[in-house]
């Protein structure tokens, strides 16, 4: 789940180090049944502007109402990223024009947010000391104290702090026909949001698109969104700049807000040329950070590149307000009590707990915890099993196998936790070969039937009694004396040969060890 690509790093004659500086705005798409204040669907996709109605494209009269579900959801967010919850809180107007914003204005939370204080821990990326891209500590004060490298179980974190989580719609979709017309599609209009912004704690390409794919991987298990990038789920706002050290001085480059980037590598690609470009743009004319300036920046996926859309100069261009339409309110004790009850264990915990209660490797921890459903379903498997490990080699390298083949998720099959737990148990106990197993799995799925049934249906169980085994390793012998030559003259794969013997008269059942076992303690004996 965690891959990282090196972004190359730029050398400048005339500068002495520099430091990359990365703060993210996640917007992600929350999965309420209807929109965030009107009873429209709230679903992707279909015929343009059929899911609309007078308050998500804010015709006169119209009155907004807060959706069922809408806080609850972000409250779940907020505690899955380790936020404080807000008690009272409300929601504002944001004044800007664009043509997929229906009213001119977008619905939002400014100051009293319902979540703040957070933080995200990304598993520590390590680079070649050479190619540090940053200091290994908080730039600003460390949070709540702590150094921002953090341990646990013996393994290292980097902690990105979260400044803040607030509501707020969606806005429509412009539709662009290159040298003809452009069109907005309303549907997406009113969608809930939440928008999770961080402080400036990333260092690299690598670590915005690991916090991005890490949040995403949160959100899900909890349930709170989809987080499918390809259908705007959710998408990243990357804001950096650098630290630049000449001759001994320390500059900071404008910053740069990277607008809608919607996967892992354009999130990595797009700071790495930002960084480089940054670098460059500083060296020829030393423009130098501003508080009050920003420049907007789009991703040109084809050309590899970040493009300038637009400046901003100051928040007052958004003209904030209180929305006098919704009003202030009291966030329940019982409400956000009930929102950390549905985040439970996070997939990092879980793959810790994984590695030391089953003794997994940091693979199959990986593996087994990509989906909370996944994860749930393996520890069910693992209840009564015998060998967890079994369990855990039986569900990656067979049920994973035909899942991925059939396009399948683990909440599309008929087959159980149990009937897992039974095959790795019959494999355990070497009541069937491996070979067995096989013929024994295809035939649970195909039949939905437990493998003890198709055991006994197939008299598949292997014959673990040594003096039926020993008769028949005793006939073999006695009918291959041409064998038993060849081996006294040294020809050792005529052992091999008479263990197949052994196995084909036995019909496979023959426990193999013990069978084995035999086949050489009565050669040695001739």
């Amino acid at each position: 789940m965690r891959n990282s690509c090196c972004g190359g790093k730029v050398k400048m004659p005339s500068i002495d180090k520099y430091e990359i500086v990365i703060g993210c705005e996640i917007h992600t798409q929350l999965l309420t049944k209807t929109k965030a204040f009107c009873a429209c669907e709230n679903r992707y996709g279909g015929m343009p502007d059929t899911r609309v109605c007078p308050v998500c494209l804010g015709l006169p009269g119209a009155m907004p109402r807060v959706s069922k579900g809408y806080v609850e959801l972000g409250a779940v967010a907020g505690q899955a990223l380790n936020c404080e919850i807000a008690r009272f809180t409300k929601f504002d107007r944001k004044h800007y024009f664009y043509p997929d914003l229906a009213k001119g204005y977008q619905i939002t939370q400014y100051d009293l947010l319902l979540c703040t204080n957070g933080y995200v821990d990304l598993p520590f990326i390590h680079y070649p000391e050479d190619e540090q891209p940053g200091n290994s500590k908080c730039r600003t004060e460390n949070f709540k104290g702590e150094n921002c490298i953090i341990e646990n179980e013996g393994a290292k974190y980097r902690r990105i702090r979260i400044e803040r989580i607030h509501l707020e719609e969606d806005v429509g979709k412009s539709l662009h026909i290159e040298g003809k017309h452009s069109y907005i599609d309303y549907n997406r209009c009113g969608t809930p949001l939440i928008e999770i912004v961080t402080k400036p704690d990333m260092t690299s390409p690598e670590e915005a698109a690991l916090f991005m794919q890490t949040v995403q991987e949160i959100l899900r298990y909890v349930k709170v969104t989809k987080g499918n990038l390809e259908e705007g789920n959710m998408r990243c706002d990357a804001n950096i700049n650098l630290n630049v050290w000449e001759n001994g001085k320390l500059y900071h480059t404008p910053i740069s807000e990277i607008k809608n980037l919607n996967s892992f590598r354009s999130i990595r690609d797009a700071c790495a040329y930002e960084a480089q470009r940054q670098l460059k743009e500083f060296q020829e004319d030393r423009q130098e950070f501003n508080p009050g300036f920003k420049v907007t920046m789009g991703w040109d996926e084809v050309n590899s590149k970040t493009v300038i859309q637009r400046t901003k100069n100051s928040f007052v261009d958004y003209r904030f307000v209180v929305e006098p339409d919704i009003k202030p309110f009291t966030v329940s004790e019982e409400l956000i009590k009930s929102a950390a009850e549905k985040v439970g264990e996070l997939p990092e915990q879980k793959r810790i707990r994984f590695k030391k209660q089953f003794g997994l490797s940091d693979f199959d921890a990986e593996t087994l915890t990509n989906t909370r459903e996944l994860s749930l379903w393996f520890e069910e498997a693992c209840k009564n099993a015998k060998s967890p490990k079994r369990v855990a080699n039986l569900i990656l390298t067979e049920l994973l196998a035909k899942l991925n083949e059939e396009k399948l998720s683990i909440t599309d099959i008929a087959v159980t936790p149990k009937h897992i737990t039974e095959l790795a148990d019959a494999l355990e106990d070497s009541r069937i070969t491996s070979k067995q197993g096989k013929e024994v799995f295809a035939e649970m799925l195909a039949t939905n039937k437990f493998p003890s049934e198709i055991i006994k249906e197939k008299g598949l169980e292997i014959v673990s009694d040594s003096s039926e085994i020993e008769k028949i390793v005793n006939q073999v012998i006695a009918d291959n004396p041409k064998a038993i030559e060849d081996f006294k003259s040294g020809k050792s794969n005529a052992a091999g040969w008479l263990m197949g013997q052994v196995m084909k008269a036995s019909q496979g059942k023959a426990n193999p060890k013990q069978a084995a076992e035999l086949v050489n303690k009565k050669l040695k004996e001739l």
